[in-house]
């Protein structure tokens, strides 16, 4: 009798087995594209440009630089002394010296994707405005104070600061950015870059003292000048 109660109070009930989905071929081949198309990429480029060549007996660059025999390899590749000497900032008419250590001086840095520079100012010295195109520049103030900034693409909006010692500073990769010593003692700043090779371009030396110069009429259309002020600006880089 119990059995025949729980019988009517609890009936079995019919599971039913869970669907399993099996994708078409063709779905299948969509999503492997997809999951390839997610993963793949194209390395950050290491020089200005990299033209390919189909003979490689001719080639002189990669994108970077030759390794050297890992059996050859010795400390000294991974060391580089010289950034405890100051530069000499009487030899830039803007009062700054870059020493700049990145792989084409410091071997062991290949590959590794970063760099260091050295940044002297005299008083009231200029790092005059510049980009790098390959790299972030992270900027800590050793002595002095700095006023430096950076302008971001459309609509330029300047962000600036006075740095005093101590004090760090970034510029996001590929802005135009400068520093200045505001004070009336020498400065000395360390910059760490997020490239071996992060490059760099002047504004002014690119604009004006390019190889070949720019047509004047660009410049005095671009800069709204006179043609004696463009003359002008084109001799002095």
């Amino acid at each position: 009798m119990e059995r025949n109660l729980r019988r009517k109070l609890y009936p079995k009930r019919k599971v039913t087995p869970p669907t399993i989905y099996t994708p078409k071929p063709s779905q299948m081949a969509i999503l492997a594209l997809a999951t390839t198309l997610v993963l793949a990429y194209d390395p950050s480029p290491l020089q200005d440009f990299c033209v390919t060549i189909n003979n490689t007996d001719s080639a002189v660059f990669v994108n970077g630089q030759f390794c050297k025999d890992p059996a050859t390899v010795v400390a000294n590749d991974f060391f580089f002394s010289g950034l405890n000497v100051p530069g000499n900032t009487a030899a830039n008419k803007l009062g700054s010296s870059v020493n700049l250590v990145s792989v084409n001086n410091f071997p062991g840095l290949n590959t590794l994707g970063i760099s260091l520079a050295r940044i002297d100012f005299a008083p009231y010295g200029l790092n005059p405005p510049h980009t790098h195109p390959r790299g972030t520049e992270l900027l800590v103030v050793i002595e002095g104070t700095l006023l430096v900034g950076f302008v971001t693409s459309n609509p330029n909006k300047l962000f600036t600061k006075v740095l005093n010692k101590g004090d760090v500073f970034v510029f996001p990769i590929g802005l135009i950015h400068f520093q200045f010593n505001i004070g009336e003692t020498n400065a000395l700043a360390f910059s760490g870059l997020s490239s071996q090779n992060p490059g760099l371009i002047t504004i002014a030396n690119a604009v004006f003292g390019s190889t070949p110069p720019i047509n004047p009429d660009v410049l005095i259309k671009a800069f709204q000048l006179d043609k004696s002020v463009v003359d002008y600006l084109q001799k002095q880089f």
